[in-house]
């Protein structure tokens, strides 16, 4: 099914009791945010605020928040639908006679809904502020979190074009707004809108922007999505492959680029790549942690369009699970078929919620020879932004990569401390706080496959012996009833299936390294192969929680390190007196005040109640 604009998706969703409506007046800063969040931690319904406090636009939020929403935004039953639909579009057949090349027509068609086409009546154009009208703080824009620099557009689709191709972009970067006509444009060094800036400085010339806020669902995923470099697919296509009809834009009133048609605002401007850069942040991220401020281009707005009757759409991101966590699923499937074109041995891969995406990577292959687990996830390193992945574990076909306990009760079984564990280099998230430079890092390979004689340092056999022969060891973990009490641990706990979980309170330098010398030293380590410290923020009851603050807080290649029997995960606090000259940011935290009103305040919005509490803090 293909959405003619967000409006009509909202409208299936509230039909199916899939959104809400909140009339009771709420506050774009802090409130909304703190309502969202508890709603999609919950699995709860879309969100539509139509009674924003100094706007007269509504909010909604949250459309994308169930895995069964964004599988509907995308058309399909179940998100394991869109790896098929790939699938059957890259099968083509070349062969087979005149029958072969017929059964090929129904996958052709497909694919000639990919490029987008114009119109001349545009919906998102049926208003149009110039010059001085322009007024941004007239749109609900959000100031998420408490320290965040300033409110932030979520949602904004930011379409560029290659001064020197007219190859076009479209990407999701997050969008400050800093006065009534200029926002921050926060364009990483990697990504294709700083290139494009790039191009236009050494040809002397502006760079000119549009940022879309809405259009369909199928194109605000698109802009999330990490495409291949083919000729000819970009997110307008990707949209218009996903919807199965070619998608809808239409030129800009004052810049050459085209828009989506369907969009509920639009920001049109430029970008001045001889002007000083601004000061953007600090943003409440997808990590769970603040992006600390830094410089990134200007982007000055010169036209604003929208509908007659415009909805302002937006989302959150911070501490996981959060509703980006299903868009990166939706990724996932599709592009499954493309890497196990690559890498023909995976099964499946996922990325769960605790790894924020780059963080973490399960993935299960069909394994015939020893180190295959070390060719595939070094494969996987090279395939697009894969390339920044921090740790990626490798699993037999039979696990499910989607059950988080499953896969790490592999990596206690019969992943061996030092043996199976792979320490390497690579480009990172420049996202990523813990790494050992900016964009650049160590990353971990676990091989908890099954193990082959020849990776375990067995007896050399004849090849025909060694072909089937699979090595039989595997470690069998326990808790310990009896845990030491050593100097700054708050609390700290063993599981059943091999890990001590440890939140320290650090005070010095070397601290944890200390604590898990100690540790691994005590006879409570004997039936343990994983000792995860943690701040002291974390909840060691919550093994998300725990998995969340470690792989934001670890460098591999520093922080991951055998001692002992154990493998030890120094997730606490980097101090300048080791060596850390970075500041360290916050964990995304609410302030208490906003968490109290929501908390009052709830019975009024007319939303169900989150387990058994109105308003329950999280």
């Amino acid at each position: 099914m293909a959405f003619p604009e967000i409006q009509s998706f909202m409208r299936l969703l509230e039909e199916r009791g899939e959104l809400v409506r909140v009339a009771t007046p709420v506050s774009r800063e802090l409130e909304i945010t703190e309502i969202a969040d508890r709603m999609v931690k919950a699995g709860g319904p879309a969100l539509l605020f139509e009674n924003v406090r100094g706007s007269d636009y509504p909010v909604v939020i949250g459309l994308l928040g169930t895995r069964e929403r964004v599988a509907l935004a995308l058309g399909v039953s179940d998100l394991d639908d869109l790896a098929a639909k790939v699938r059957a579009l890259i099968d083509l057949k070349g062969s087979g006679g005149v029958g072969g090349m017929l059964s090929n027509l129904p996958k052709l068609r497909d694919a000639m809904n990919l490029p987008p086409r114009r119109v001349r009546n545009a919906p998102v154009q049926q208003v149009v502020w110039r010059g001085d009208e322009v007024d941004l703080s007239k749109i609900p824009v959000l100031k998420c979190w408490p320290l965040d620099g300033g409110p932030f557009v979520t949602l904004p689709l930011v379409i560029t074009k290659d001064p020197e191709t007219g190859e076009r972009n479209m990407g999701m970067y997050r969008v400050q707004v800093m006065t009534k006509n200029t926002t921050g444009m926060h364009w990483q060094r990697h990504k294709t809108g700083t290139k494009h800036l790039e191009k236009a400085k050494k040809l002397g010339q502006r760079l000119e922007v549009a940022v879309a806020i809405g259009g369909d669902p199928a194109l605000i995923y698109a802009a999330t999505a990490p495409l291949p470099p083919i000729p000819g697919l970009d997110e307008f296509a990707l949209a218009g492959y996903l919807r199965g009809q070619r998608y809808p834009v239409t030129r800009g009133i004052t810049v050459g680029l085209d828009v989506p048609a369907n969009a509920e605002f639009i920001l049109e401007g430029y970008v001045d790549p001889t002007e000083d850069w601004v000061v953007e942040g600090p943003f409440g991220d997808h990590t769970g942690f603040y992006t600390l401020p830094d410089l990134y281009p200007q982007f000055h707005v010169t036209a604003v369009t929208m509908r007659e009757h415009p909805v302002y759409p937006a989302t959150i991101v911070g501490r996981p699970p959060m509703e980006d966590a299903y868009l990166i699923e939706a990724s996932e499937r599709l592009f499954l078929p493309a890497a196990q074109l690559i890498i023909p041995e995976i099964v499946d891969y996922h990325m769960p919620p605790a790894g924020v995406a780059h963080n973490l990577v399960f993935v299960s292959i069909k394994k015939s020879y020893p180190g295959q687990a070390y060719k595939v996830a070094n494969g996987l390193f090279g395939l697009g932004q894969m390339m920044f992945a921090k740790v990626i574990v490798v699993v037999d076909e039979g696990v499910q990569v989607n059950d988080f306990g499953a896969v790490w009760r592999e990596v206690s079984a019969r992943a061996v401390p030092g043996r199976d564990t792979l320490v390497t280099r690579g480009p990172t998230d420049v996202l990523d706080h813990s790494s050992r430079g900016w964009g650049y890092g160590g990353k971990l390979i676990i091989d908890a496959t099954t193990k082959r004689p020849e990776e375990v340092g067995g007896a050399q056999s004849s090849r025909e012996d060694q072909a089937g022969d699979l090595a039989p060891e595997v470690f069998t973990p326990h808790a310990s009833a009896d845990l030491p009490t050593f100097e700054g641990v708050l609390a700290q706990r063993q599981t059943p299936d091999g890990y001590w979980l440890v939140a320290l309170h650090k005070t010095r330098p070397g601290q944890a390294q200390a604590l898990a010398q100690a540790f691994a030293a005590h006879p409570a380590a004997a039936g343990i192969r994983h000792l995860l410290i943690c701040d002291d923020q974390t909840d060691v009851e919550n093994i998300q929680d725990v998995w969340w603050t470690i792989l934001n807080n670890i460098d591999p290649e520093r922080d991951v390190i055998q001692t002992g029997a154990l493998l030890a995960w120094d997730g606490a606090r980097k101090l300048p007196e080791e060596g850390f000259v970075r500041p360290w940011p916050p964990k995304i935290v609410m302030d208490a005040d906003v968490v109290r009103r929501v908390d009052a305040l709830w019975h009024l919005y007319g939303l169900p109640k989150l387990d058994g509490e109105p308003g329950t803090p999280h």
